[in-house]
């Protein structure tokens, strides 16, 4: 079985992509928290979606990805592709 994508981890990379420090996600809970709310464009948004690409082994469309407006829709459409691929 692959590995699934946590939300934490997701956070981690985005964190990455973006250059931000770990004081970011100091809102608390960013599950359900808009990416613009977080402070994620949509090339934060485009790097990370290249980042999961090569880690996860898995292809993911540049339109489906800036359909997911949160840290939860963007897991969850993560790991299932990933499902999908095994």
């Amino acid at each position: 079985m692959k590995q699934q994508l946590t939300t934490e981890r997701l956070m981690e990379i985005m964190r990455e992509c973006a250059g931000y420090g770990e004081d970011v996600d100091a809102l608390g809970d960013t599950d359900g928290a808009d990416f613009a709310a977080l402070g994620y464009d949509s090339l934060a948004l485009l790097e990370t979606a290249g980042r999961l690409e090569r880690e996860f082994g898995i292809q993911l469309g540049d339109e489906v990805v800036a359909d997911a407006r949160t840290p939860a829709e963007l897991t969850a459409l993560v790991n299932r592709t990933v499902a999908e691929a095994a």
